[in-house]
């Protein structure tokens, strides 16, 4: 059976490995800049056959979208 060593054990490692992450990765607000601009999500105003904005769970009425930048169209 293998000996543990005291000075090595897990709760020591993963102490550690925490400690050494940036505070700024633990505590990260969600911004704004978290959503993607309209190009970036090839958005445009006429629906796309049967896909329109105002279908989808991410649509906000009346103007927004919880993925997209700025105002949409429900028929974006």
């Amino acid at each position: 059976m293998a000996k543990q060593q005291p000075d090595r054990s897990r709760r020591t490692f993963v102490g550690t490995a925490i400690a050494g992450l940036p505070a700024s990765l633990l505590l990260r607000a969600a911004v704004a800049s978290d959503k993607m601009t309209k190009p970036q999500a090839e958005y445009q105003e006429t629906p796309n056959g049967i896909y329109s904005c105002g279908l989808c769970t991410l649509f906000v009425a009346p103007d927004g979208c919880k993925v997209v930048e700025g105002a949409i169209s429900k028929d974006g």
